[in-house]
């Protein structure tokens, strides 16, 4: 099973009147991560990997310790605990070397947006996410 690693800066703004990362900010930094893993890196070979569109239907997030502002990105490694024919349930971890900021979880929908429904996963997108499935993950 392999993770997605994206490299998240914190930015001066993400910060709260506390002085540390506000909690509706883990949430951009968990669609920065997503967006790179099903955009970027989603299959290419000629194929519109949610191109068509996707949404959001479920977050849950659990706050394990306060992040504070710095110059050196954030951490948050993403991989898959449930595949069906039509979502995948994403699990994140932001953190640094040793030190765990929040656990969270994603359900992502694949949807037509020229339809306005849900959309089945194709063969390609499907194979692309068994690649980073886990079903042994840390349950959030």
């Amino acid at each position: 099973m392999a993770r997605h690693i994206y490299h998240c800066p914190l930015r001066w703004g993400d910060m709260d009147a506390f002085g540390h990362i506000n909690n509706v900010t883990f949430l951009r930094y968990l669609e920065e991560a997503r967006i790179d893993l099903m955009f970027r890196l989603a299959p290419g070979d000629g194929e519109e990997s949610f191109s068509g569109g996707s949404v959001v239907s479920r977050h849950e997030i659990d706050y394990l310790r306060p992040l504070v502002h710095r110059h050196e990105p954030v951490t948050i490694e993403t991989w898959v605990t449930d595949i069906t024919a039509a979502s995948m349930k994403l699990k994140y971890e932001v953190k640094d070397h040793d030190l765990l900021y929040a656990r969270a979880a994603t359900v992502v929908v694949p949807y037509n947006l020229a339809k306005q429904r849900p959309r089945r996963l194709t063969p390609a997108e499907k194979a692309f996410f068994e690649g980073y499935l886990d079903d042994g993950a840390v349950p959030v």
